[in-house]
């Protein structure tokens, strides 16, 4: 992912790998996150997932919503054509509004896969339309007063299912951030992944979003 040399470990997130020189981890750990110099390798076969749930102030019909349904087909296309989109959750109208799930008609839900938890950062927190629409969640949306956003490995390819997001962010809900379900402040590497740890001084070697 980036260049460079350094000390290298397998880094299983509870799952069985092995490698050539260095540590091998057995036990579910998170990225190293702090001033870490982490780079991670091996992820060509899995692609990111993610979920997030937002419940209205109001129907999405009402005029108080209007910045908000107005933006959708916007941030949608650019979403479509950013580095690293592999897929998004929508039916025939080209969003996922109409979509219920998660025991709440009232819900709005946005399912996407990314080819790296670094392409969703950017296009989630970097991009101008989206973070337009991520700034004012507040005037719209109510605080749930749990994790309403979770993270998956699926393997290249997959398209999860309402069912899978919905176990998923149960078991963050219900666990913490873990391998099997995580969030951007505690991300999991791949299956089989292996992260490098470089050398003290080594620029851009972090694992971040």
């Amino acid at each position: 992912m980036l260049a460079g040399a350094g000390r290298r470990t397998a880094f299983t997130a509870g799952f069985p790998a092995a490698c050539s020189s260095g540590n091998v981890l057995t036990t579910s750990r998170p990225i190293e996150r702090r001033s870490g110099l982490y780079r991670v390798l091996g992820m060509a076969d899995w692609e990111i997932a993610q979920v997030n749930i937002g419940l209205p102030t109001t129907p999405l019909t009402e005029p108080e919503m209007g910045w908000f349904t107005g933006a959708l087909d916007s941030v949608n296309a650019v979403a479509d054509s950013a580095p690293g989109f592999r897929w998004r959750l929508q039916t025939e109208d080209g969003d996922a509004t109409a979509i219920r799930a998660f025991g709440d008609d009232r819900l709005i839900v946005n399912m996407s896969v990314w080819a790296s938890v670094e392409a969703l950062a950017d296009f989630a927190y970097r991009n101008p339309e989206h973070l337009a629409v991520l700034r004012r969640r507040r005037e719209g949306f109510r605080r749930l007063g749990r994790p309403h956003q979770v993270l998956w490995w699926v393997p290249r390819g997959h398209r999860p299912s309402v069912a899978e997001a919905e176990e998923r962010l149960d078991h963050l809900r219900e666990h913490g951030a873990t391998a099997r379900a995580f969030t951007f402040r505690e991300p999991f590497p791949a299956p089989g992944a292996v992260v490098e740890q470089a050398r003290a001084g080594d620029p851009g070697w972090r694992y971040t979003v």
